[in-house]
């Protein structure tokens, strides 16, 4: 015969006496697998639901960073519309200022604009801006020479094109009787006649790389300027600079004398181009006053 098993809770009842109160054991196993299963189903759902928080919290942000993302799109569009309407502007603008003053239109304000003709539109309009403020625009203007562009006003700005100091040229440029010996020279400057002791003025921005002694030219000034140019002063009486220093257009740089090879006193101006001499006469366009009308540093009272 088949055993069966019981579990027995004893209670007692409202009399006072015990009861017994039997179940069989297979109920204990039903009730365990019960609680099994339960207790799984409930981890199974606890983990559904983790996953789904975790799914809605990730939707949600990628939907935060979608809205970030479009509202930087609508913005990059609206400034690139207003960079290209400034753009269409300032190309308008340099342009007609182009036009006015025979300046040579630049290839980068023609047609549509990409960033780097924006770019360059706004170099445009900041060189206009500053050629116009040190004079280098009435200056280009002045001397009538047309298609040239803001680059070039600059470059015939930085120029020697100062007067070093003013009197009648006795000496031009080029092949001339040497008034030593007769005999037929080339002359590497011109000879511009004035008074003993006079004032001689750096003709352009520049660093003084020579003043001393030098065989023929007596006392001698050479000055570096800008692009390869370079400029010499002979037949000094004295210096007023030392070598190595920085000089400013109009600062005086020596006087006026009749060292060296000389007939009288006299100023031997020479305009040379990576040391190769050519002919100051065209260089010669300013004078002292038209230097500080034009804004630059004139400076022969420094």
């Amino acid at each position: 015969m088949r055993k069966r098993y019981y579990i027995l809770l004893v209670a007692r009842d409202a009399e006072g006496q015990l009861r017994k109160i039997p179940i069989p054991l297979h109920y204990l196993y039903v009730f365990i697998a019960g609680a099994v299963i339960g207790m799984f189903t409930i981890t199974g759902m606890a983990g559904s639901y983790t996953r789904m928080l975790w799914k809605a919290q990730a939707f949600n942000q990628v939907r935060a960073e979608r809205e970030v993302l479009r509202n930087r799109a609508a913005q990059l569009e609206q400034v690139a519309e207003q960079h290209e309407i400034q753009a269409a502007s300032l190309g308008s603008l340099a342009s007609e200022i182009s036009t006015l003053y025979g300046l040579k239109a630049e290839p980068t304000l023609d047609h549509q604009f990409t960033d780097e003709q924006f770019a360059a539109s706004l170099d445009q309009l900041y060189a206009l801006k500053t050629s116009a403020f040190s004079g280098a625009a009435t200056l280009g203007i002045e001397f009538g020479e047309r298609g040239l562009t803001t680059a070039d006003w600059l470059r015939l700005a930085s120029a020697p094109n100062l007067w070093p100091v003013e009197g009648p040229i006795t000496g031009s440029f080029g092949e001339r009787i040497d008034p030593f010996n007769g005999e037929g020279a080339f002359h590497t400057g011109v000879d511009i006649s004035s008074s003993y002791g006079r004032a001689v003025l750096a003709p352009a921005d520049g660093i003084v790389e020579y003043a001393d002694l030098q065989n023929g030219y007596g006392r001698l000034v050479q000055l570096r300027h800008a692009n390869g140019i370079s400029t010499r002063f002979g037949h000094l009486s004295g210096f007023a600079v030392a070598p190595g220093q920085r000089v400013q257009r109009g600062d005086v740089i020596g006087y006026v004398g009749l060292s060296g090879r000389s007939t009288g006193p006299h100023l031997h101006y020479e305009v040379r181009i990576y040391n190769t001499p050519v002919n100051p006469y065209k260089y010669l366009r300013l004078n002292a006053a038209q230097s500080q009308m034009h804004g630059f540093s004139a400076g022969a009272g420094k």
